[in-house]
Order: structure tokens, then sequence, then C-alpha cells
């Protein structure tokens, strides 16, 4: 069965960074659309990056430039670079598949899902 493991999380202050980490397994992960959501207190949850099989990235429009999405395949592993972060960044991160698609990847609702992990920023 499809697993989502992630790690990384933790507490920072404005301006530091954080490398969020997603173990896959019980699919074809690298040939498969995945992506990082965050949800925030009292707010919803929303879509942070995607990456398709072939290596291709899309960006929330508020971390563009600040957030790195990267896979290594050989390793089933997802990765999120989060650098100079912000207060607004603090939130639940998860990872997320849709098994079986491999691109576009912003267009699918995602049934698949880790169970997070916490990054606190602070002013």
């Amino acid at each position: 069965q499809v697993q989502l493991v992630e790690s990384g999380g933790g507490s920072v202050q404005a301006g530091g960074s954080l490398r969020l980490s997603c173990v896959a397994s019980g699919y074809s992960f690298s040939v498969s659309c995945m992506a990082w959501f965050r949800q925030a207190p009292g707010k919803e949850r929303e879509a942070v990056a995607y990456i398709a099989s072939d290596g291709s990235t899309t960006y929330a429009e508020s971390v563009k430039g600040r957030f790195t999405i990267s896979k290594d395949n050989a390793k089933n592993t997802l990765y999120l670079q989060m650098n100079s972060l912000k207060p607004d960044d603090t939130g639940m991160y998860y990872c997320a598949t849709q098994p079986g698609q491999t691109s576009h990847c912003w267009r699918y609702i995602y049934g698949f899902w880790g169970q997070g992990t916490q990054a606190t920023v602070s002013s």
C-alpha cells in the first residue's frame, strides 16, 4: 500500500531554513506526480509545490524563489528546501502523491497523504 512519511520540520527564526523529506513506498515513485501542501492554523490547506516525473516543477507564488522541491528516485524520497522563511510559512506540511499521473501535476486531486511535519517560523 502507498505510504508517505515526512520528516524535517522544526522551529526556526524568520530568515532561517528547513529541509523537509518524504520517504515514499508502495507505488512507482519515479513516475508519479508528487506535491507538498501546507495548512496553517485556521486556514485551508494550500499547495506549495509540485514535481512531475520528468522533474519539472511548479510553485505557489508565495514561495517562488525561496522554496525548492526535488526528488531522489533512487531513494524514493521527496524533498522541500525552504529558505528565507517567514512567519507566514508556519504550518503543517504534507507530502502527497497521485500514482499513475506523471505530468501537469497541479491538475489532480491527490489521494494519498503523509501524516505531516510541523514547521514553525518565529519573528
